[in-house]
This record gives structure tokens, sequence and C-alpha cells, in this order.
């Protein structure tokens, strides 16, 4: 074995036993296994849940159902589906929830800036795993909501029969 490698293996094996004589860190207020039990569970829920373009208006239409919009203020504020409440994903709290959506039975339909092409501005593309569907329906399942359902396609939002609301409609659609 060459000085090098010897060097090497007992770098390493230093590093293994140090890795081994830390303690974890334990915080009882953060629970990822509990997180990814809820992830998977959300996840076999979601399957029959989402939508269409056509089932999610129709739903949206319905008295009792709310659309809620976790994106950031900004971007809210800048272009939404038209009607919906605003609780950007990082406020999602017991008291948030509360005070915003106080039936856990009410419907509750979401969507996120992976719905919507034609509309980078209010709607920044984010990475398929980072879809903030994903972490707002996990979030909604975890705080004991059952009741919800999310807009599935990519829609051009040109083409689009959803009404939305917000700054940057004029400059999507200047004869609206």
């Amino acid at each position: 074995m060459s000085r090098r490698s010897l060097i090497l293996a007992l770098c390493l094996v230093a590093a293994v036993s140090h890795a081994e004589e830390r303690p974890p860190i334990v915080n009882p207020n953060i629970d990822m296994k509990g997180y990814l039990g809820v992830a998977s569970d959300a996840a076999k829920h979601r399957e029959s849940r989402r939508l269409t373009e056509a089932e999610f208006i129709k739903m949206s239409r319905e008295p009792g159902t709310v659309i809620l919009d976790a994106r950031s203020r900004e971007r809210f504020d800048e272009l939404h589906i038209k009607g919906a409440l605003h609780l950007s994903f990082p406020d999602i709290a017991v008291e948030s929830l509360e005070r915003l959506l106080p039936n856990k039975n009410a419907r509750i339909l979401i969507y996120c800036n992976n719905n919507f092409e034609g509309a980078e501005g209010p709607f920044p593309r984010k990475l398929m795993t980072a879809s903030l569907n994903l972490s707002t329906y996990i979030a909604l399942y975890d705080y004991g909501y059952r009741n919800v359902y999310e807009l599935g396609p990519q829609i051009d939002i040109g083409k689009t029969q959803l009404e939305f609301e917000g700054t940057a409609l004029k400059h999507l659609h200047p004869g609206r």
C-alpha cells in the first residue's frame, strides 16, 4: 500500500469513528420519520384527488368550496385564480389554518406555479419534485384536512377557462 493510500485509509477510519461517536442531535419539534410517513399516506390519498381544469372550475363554483393559493404574497398579488384565499406556505400553522379554514371538512382546491405556463413572472417554474402542490397537500393532510383537491394539468395561461385577478392581468391579456 502506498503512503498516500495509507493516509487516505486512516482519514476514512477516523471520519467513520468520529461519526459513530457523535451523539444524535435531537429536536422534539422535528420528526423526519413521521413526516415521511405522513407524506406517504398523503400521496396515496392524493391519487384520486387530482382534477382536470373543467372539474376544478365546476367544483370552485359550488357553495362552501375554498380555493387556496399557498404561493408568496408577492406572486399571489401579481396573479391568482379569481376568488382564491391566500396563505403563504411558510405561514401554514395551527393558528393560521384555524383562522382561515376553521372547518376541516370544507372542500379545498389547491394549485401552484407548475400548473401554469406562459406567465413565468407570477408563476415561476419549480422543480417537479419541489412543486408547491406537493408540500401544500402534505401539510394540509397532516393538519387533518382530507377534503383537498389539486389542479392536475399544466395549463397555458392564455388558453385557460379559469378566471384570474391581480396586477399582472393587464400585461397578460391587454384586451381584458
